[in-house]
């Protein structure tokens, strides 16, 4: 006979808290924490104990039954307190699975987690346990970096002045030309050689017009010396790209960046060279003798061969990629010991780095890149990294990896939340909202929560608005074809009002959000490489530049959105409500993506803050396809 479950309105119900703050809705602590779970039973299950079942994680569970308390209107009360310092010991950090175990007689009920780490069900065996990380008790992340802006920059593509023009290099004679190199199908080798004349004294030309879109942080593509666009193939780490402007031009761009509250965070390519590099050197464009070159190369154990010199190892199978080997202690040492790539630049002023392909770098190296870093910068240097998944306790390459732990990464590119928010704002479906929203608070520490690098688009995703109102690039159309293929008028019309709406979100949930060079002028483009066209100066769509200067305004004057707590407030199928809340603010975001009204009520009068209307406290309406920003106080 198969056992009765209980129905869902007799479920047990069971809040998280420390210090007596409710922390239902987290999943992510600090080992100083006293984590108390409280448990109250209705009667009608039937359970004559609770028992909370939790395991290190690849270790064997403990059982630690929960301590009855009282009986009250037909409920029954259990709770357990947690020293998370012991619970960690002696490493002082972990990551933990844990279910509740409700025993009734001969039969025992088992809690069935859910994705968001929060709700659940209850099945008569163990289905999903929840998720407790625990991080050093010294982690925190730079409180200087949350509630900033950050400002996306492909440098080639930005803003032209000076640089050098090398040999063997292919520049447009107007920044307004169509790109001419792109594979004749997705995924197709590209020489990507072709250059506009982006450079980084081009950036500094324009930092009051970033300072007027609130930004606070420029994060760059990669700016190492190398022969493609994109300089993601590095040749030479010591060498700022002259075709950038070199050394002298991001030494003046950190400081006339610096005099206007700016910070500047590069983009670190340790994972991999390129072949046309002093390291490999496989073209003999380098006077160092390269591993390409001789198996007594200095460099031959900087990377993996398989057979010397046509067979190694590559990232993802592009040769013109070779895999470095980090494990190789003099190649640490190169990036991350004292003296090597990783303080030469941060002593430079740097705010920090986003760190390409975090999932391939060895966790021991993460480690000491952070140190480095926090080192170099009295702690306030920020490190990220490149993540398309959920961090918590991702496996990759068959490893856990320990991000947020306390030593690794601060926190990393969100895009469980752009997925989310296309979903919402294309789509309709707020659900999909809701969950990535409710999994990423519900499993990150906090202090990495307000450091989340939050995208609508990168250069390797196509441009955001294409992608709310274009065709869709589902692989039926050939490269040739994606490079002309626009909106018409009616798609690029809904397409800018769901952007409105993503951005909105995404400058107020928790975390910073970050812009992508020309997004807020309305650039269009399909993947690599045509979301990386040159900027549009003098052609930018002035309402949707206006729009995104009030949201940098809104981050700026409302201190509650670098630190406040998160709450969702209120769901339906196609529209939400959250708010931001702490002693410095309250704010009360709703956006309907949904044909119907969407209503709910305002707990105090309050100021619109993207039309700046005056509201009155008690039920509002949020029309379909709009997006409030409510300022209570």
């Amino acid at each position: 006979m198969i056992p009765k479950l209980p129905l869902q309105t007799d479920l047990p119900l069971i809040r998280r808290t420390v210090g007596g703050r409710d922390m239902t809705a987290r999943g992510a602590f600090s080992a100083a924490d006293i984590l108390t779970y409280t448990v109250s039973v209705p009667r009608a299950l039937g359970a004559g104990a609770v028992v909370l079942r939790i395991a290190a994680d690849g270790a064997a569970y403990t059982d630690m039954p929960l301590a009855f308390e009282n009986t009250r209107e037909g409920w029954d009360t259990y709770r357990i307190s947690l020293s998370l310092r012991t619970l960690c010991a002696p490493e002082g950090h972990g990551l933990f699975y844990y279910e509740f175990l409700f025993l009734r007689g001969v039969e025992t009920l088992f809690t069935d987690t859910a994705e968001d780490n929060v709700t659940y069900a209850l099945s008569t065996y163990s289905k999903g346990r929840f998720r407790l990380l625990v991080a050093r008790e010294s982690f925190e992340t730079p409180k200087s970096f949350h509630g900033k802006t950050m400002y996306h920059i492909f440098v080639d593509r930005f803003a032209p002045r000076g640089g050098e023009r090398p040999v063997g290099a292919v520049y447009h004679n107007r920044w307004d030309e169509e790109i001419e190199q792109f594979g004749a199908y997705p995924g197709a080798p590209v020489a990507n050689t072709e250059f506009y004349g982006g450079t980084l004294w081009g950036i500094i030309d324009k930092l009051d017009y970033l300072a007027s879109l609130g930004v606070g942080i420029l994060y760059l593509s990669p700016i190492f010396k190398s022969v493609s666009n994109h300089k993601y193939d590095t040749g030479d780490y010591e060498t700022v790209d002259p075709q950038f402007g070199g050394e002298e031009a991001l030494r003046a761009l950190i400081e006339a960046a610096r005099a206007r509250g700016m910070g500047v965070m590069l983009d670190g390519v340790f994972n991999h060279t390129g072949d046309d590099s002093r390291y490999f050197n496989r073209r003999g464009n380098y006077d160092t003798v390269g591993a390409f070159q001789s198996p007594k190369s200095p460099y031959i154990s900087w990377f993996y061969f398989k057979k010397h010199p046509e067979k190694y190892e590559c990232w993802w199978d592009i040769e013109i990629l070779p895999k470095l080997n980090l494990t190789n202690p003099e190649v640490h040492r190169y990036f991350v010991g004292h003296g090597g790539i990783i303080e030469k630049y941060t002593k430079m002023g740097l705010a920090g780095w986003r760190l390409d392909v975090a999932d391939e770098l060895p966790g021991i190296f993460l480690s000491d890149l952070r140190r480095r870093v926090k080192g170099c910068t009295a702690g306030e240097g920020v490190v990220l990294g490149e993540v398309w998944e959920n961090a918590a306790d991702k496996i990759a390459y068959g490893k856990r990896r320990h991000y947020f732990e306390g030593d690794q990464l601060d926190s990393v590119m969100n895009y469980p939340l752009r997925r989310g928010l296309i979903a919402f704002v294309r789509d309709g479906d707020a659900g999909a909202l809701v969950r990535a929203l409710r999994e990423l608070w519900g499993s990150y520490p906090t202090t990495v929560c307000h450091s989340l690098m939050n995208i609508l688009s990168t250069h390797d995703t196509e441009r955001i608005l294409t992608t709310l109102g274009g065709a869709p690039d589902d692989g039926t159309h050939t490269n040739a074809e994606l490079r002309v293929m626009r909106m018409s008028e009616s798609e690029r019309k809904t397409a800018i009002v769901r952007l409105k709406i993503a951005a909105a979100i995404q400058f107020t949930v928790f975390g910073v959000p970050s812009v992508f060079y020309g997004d807020e002028a309305g650039m269009e483009g399909y993947h690599d490489p045509f979301c990386r066209r040159p900027y549009p100066w003098g052609k930018e769509d002035t309402d949707l530049l206006a729009y995104y200067r009030t949201l940098g305004k809104i981050r700026q004057e409302n201190a509650v959105l670098a630190e406040g707590d998160f709450r969702l407030l209120d769901e339906a199928a196609h529209a939400i409500a959250f708010s931001r809340e702490n002693e410095l603010g309250h704010l009360i975001v709703a956006a309907n993506c949904g044909a119907e009204p969407f209503e709910l009520s305002l707990p105090a009068r309050a100021t619109e803050l993207l039309s700046g209307k005056r509201v009155k406290k008690g039920r509002v309406t949020v029309p379909a396809g709009q997006v409030f920003i409510w300022r209570l106080r």
